[in-house]
């Protein structure tokens, strides 16, 4: 039987995050970082659209985000000269319908307030910046001029698990199949492989799975698998000041290479968990609803061709579409750093900076995350993200 001071249980970008900064911040004990798909080929972290912006509704979130954004100014430094992520710093654009416009203007006070380089323009100003555009049924605009863009997942997560492999982390190919538990405390894993292994913590970073692993430990967390389709297509126009727009509807589309990917506005937000083995791209989607929409939106859509398309998993929290970031209350060995609903990879960095924080001083240091806590689910007290894509 093997030992581990922490057991990690997902090791993609916030499982690897975690790890990095309990280094980091000086944990010198044991870790095992375990992950049943060390190629990634269907995890979350690479299957996003990898993007990242601070136009989010909660002050903590833009924080998180921030943090994330401090880290990619500063990759050379902290992970060597040849570090590159292909960050490219081309904005977001988040359009208001007049029914949503007193929302748009409120997250912009509140991403003002924390130093977010958000301009909020109305149809004149959104007309005269991005001509291209139709502003049909909106009233108002929030286009992030720097901060925000979008990046290489694979690439980042390189960067990390590569960290890694000289900081002394146990890496291991494997499933949880249970947790163990004594009394108020969780005190091992038992792997599909049937090795076992002790922990002193256990901490739970499963992306999409992470319900399923806290009901192991006998725990109930609101984090369930929701499936998401990337659509790839082709169109003749090419607009060299496109941001990642993101229309009234939910639908989003952004430049890619030289081609565009798109996706969003899902009709089954509200319905029950997917099935997390189901990878097949809902193709019809974009015939009915993507690319009418599309076309509404910037008229040279119209001619378009649809090559590829591709679906991944949120790791949704059906009670708010937040993190849940740290231990159960009543087993506080478990720490959980789940249920992010679509922003997880530009957050993990952050939030595996605040686990890591919260293990070796015993409390948040950089960004105070006590608002994700679990409390709020066991108290069915949502702490509600309104800006969710």
């Amino acid at each position: 039987m093997a030992h581990s001071d922490i057991v990690i249980i997902g090791g993609a970008i916030v499982g690897s995050s975690i790890a990095y900064f309990l280094r980091e911040e000086g944990f010198a004990g044991r870790i095992a970082l375990i992950e049943r798909d060390p190629q990634f080929a269907h995890a979350a972290t690479t299957l996003s659209c990898a993007s990242i912006r601070q136009q989010f509704s909660i002050a903590e979130n833009i924080r998180l985000s921030q943090f994330t954004l401090g880290l990619f100014r500063d990759l050379k430094t902290r992970f060597g000269a040849d570090a590159d992520i292909g960050f490219r710093e081309k904005g977001y654009l988040i359009l208001a319908s007049p029914a949503g416009e007193a929302v748009l203007r409120e997250n912009h006070r509140v991403q003002a307030a924390e130093g977010a380089d958000i301009a909020l323009d109305d149809v004149a100003a959104l007309e005269r910046r991005f001509p291209w555009l139709s502003t049909e049924g909106i009233a108002a605009s929030a286009y992030g001029r720097s901060g925000e863009g979008w990046f290489d997942a694979h690439a980042l997560l390189s960067l990390f698990r590569n960290a890694l492999r000289s900081r002394s982390i146990d890496f291991v190919r494997d499933s949880v199949d249970s947790i163990r538990t004594a009394g108020s405390r969780a005190v091992g894993v038992t792997l599909s492989s049937g090795a076992t292994i002790d922990a002193g913590v256990v901490i739970n970073a499963a992306g999409p799975q992470a319900g399923g692993i806290a009901a192991l430990a006998g725990l109930a967390l609101s984090v369930e698998p929701r499936k998401r389709t990337v659509f790839v297509f082709e169109a003749r126009e090419r607009f060299g000041d496109m941001p990642l727009i993101v229309d009234p509807s939910g639908i989003y589309v952004r430049p890619e290479g030289s081609a565009y990917i798109t996706g969003g506005a899902e009709p089954y937000d509200t319905d029950a968990a997917s099935d997390p083995d189901d990878f097949a791209p809902e193709w019809h989607y974009f015939e009915e609803v993507i690319w009418p929409g599309l076309a509404a939106r910037i008229p040279a859509f119209e001619a378009i061709k649809a090559t590829r398309a591709w679906a991944g998993h949120y790791d949704y929290n059906t009670l708010d579409q937040n993190a849940v970031i740290g231990p159960h209350p009543d087993m506080e060995n478990f720490l959980f750093c789940n249920g992010f609903s679509g922003h997880g990879l530009q957050q993990a960095p952050a939030a595996g900076r605040a686990i890591a924080e919260l293990v070796v001083h015993g409390a948040y240091r950089t960004i105070d995350c006590s608002a994700f806590g679990y409390e709020r689910l066991a108290e069915g007290r949502p702490f509600r993200e309104l800006n969710v894509i």
